[in-house]
């Protein structure tokens, strides 16, 4: 069957910075448990997606430096040039199929125990570690904070020579220490990286300009950022300091990638936001503060719905994770006129369950998640 021609717009090109992303479907960051320990597996996971159509695929996150690994996580992992032969494999394999290839590269702070490297965990400020461990993070030095901004630099450089499209700066989901430094609760430093918001966002202006200035000419800077924590005044909200970091750099990263926070709020179950888009009210004003393109989510299936946010100037490219898990193939499935063949998400979550517990990606509607290279499964094609 033909596509659809209310359609259309969803199949347009769109330029992000150096790079043009073939179409506005947009597989954003998200993790799968195989990463840096299941390299082929990652490769074949990813690449799948850009066979169904996805203009733009990305990793989850990749660790930068050994200071801050997430052991006993499976996610990505650019310490070294050592680790650039692995993300080569994801790269190849996306643009294998003419899709535009992302990192998210993240350095966890207080989030991570780093129970591989046993290095001291560095946060804003000395506090414990987001875990179960009796662990505490060591406030950064002005020496830390360098060695930061040289690590995000030397992590791009990296990307780039692998082969990616589409460099992150990542601060969301409460994982990040970048997203430490704006929240009043973990940041409570005296000199110019802490106290007023600006100060507070001093850290991130820093490495999103200086990452453009060392793979911009090749590489789009995507910076993705929690709007809103759901926290009232006790965390970061989309009408005052989530709306105000937005307008400090508004024209800074290539493209907006934009969410709620923490974790649990963006990838809500479908018993407690059962409906497209619920993320609109927290990101639609991004938008009117910046010039550059804006990805989103919202658990977006419908086409009607994902035409609807191009069409009111809600986003530019469609952002999925769980749509993207349960059907590979949506955006062909739109381009060909099989809608009544989508597998869609019923947010469920067993895919965020099985991060949980540590152990490869699962979906209930989609069977080969996970499998396509250790069983050689593919999502639309069964052999007898």
């Amino acid at each position: 069957m033909a596509r659809d021609p209310n359609y259309d717009i969803l199949f347009e090109a769109v330029k992000i910075g150096p790079v043009t992303a073939p179409n506005r479907f947009f597989q954003v960051p998200h993790c799968n448990t195989l990463g840096h320990g299941r390299p082929r597996a990652e490769a074949a996971n990813r690449g799948t997606k850009a066979e169904g159509g996805w203009g733009v695929v990305c990793t989850q996150e990749a660790e930068i430096h050994p200071s801050a690994d997430i052991t006993p996580s499976f996610e990505g992992r650019i310490w070294d040039d050592r680790d650039i032969p692995q993300h080569r494999l994801m790269t190849d394999a996306v643009h294998e199929h003419g899709a535009l290839a992302g990192i998210e590269l993240v350095y966890n702070g207080s989030h991570t125990p780093n129970l591989y490297s046993r290095i001291a965990p560095m946060s804003a400020s000395a506090i414990p570690v987001h875990t179960d461990l009796p662990i505490q993070a060591r406030a950064m030095s002005k020496r830390d904070i360098a060695d930061l901004r040289r690590w995000h630099v030397e992590a791009a450089k990296r990307s780039r020579q692998a082969g990616y499209d589409i460099v992150y700066v990542y601060a969301g989901h409460n994982l990040s220490l970048l997203q430490h430094f704006f929240k009043k609760q973990y940041n409570q430093r005296s000199d110019e990286y802490g106290g007023s918001l600006e100060n507070r966002v001093r850290l991130t202006k820093e490495i999103l300009t200086e990452v453009k200035e060392a793979v911009g000419h090749d590489c789009a800077v995507a910076f993705r950022f929690a709007t809103d924590e759901l926290m009232g005044s006790d965390g970061l909200q989309w009408e005052s300091e989530g709306r105000d970091i937005v307008g400090m750099l508004a024209e800074i990263p290539d493209l907006w990638d934009v969410n709620i926070s923490d974790w649990a709020n963006d990838s809500a179950t479908a018993r407690f936001e059962p409906n497209e888009g619920f993320q609109e009210p927290y990101t639609a004003f991004v938008k009117t503060l910046t010039s550059k393109p804006v990805v989103g989510v919202g658990r977006f299936t419908s086409a009607d719905a994902m035409v609807s946010q191009i069409k009111r100037g809600v986003l530019d490219l469609i952002g999925a994770a769980r749509p993207s898990i349960a059907d590979p193939f949506l955006p062909r499935k739109i381009d060909e006129g099989r809608l009544e063949d989508i597998r869609e998400c019923i947010g469920c979550n067993i895919c965020v369950a099985q991060d949980n517990m540590v152990a490869p990606i699962r979906c209930t509607q989609n069977p080969t998640q996970g499998e396509e290279w250790k069983q050689n499964w593919h999502p639309e094609k069964i052999e007898a």
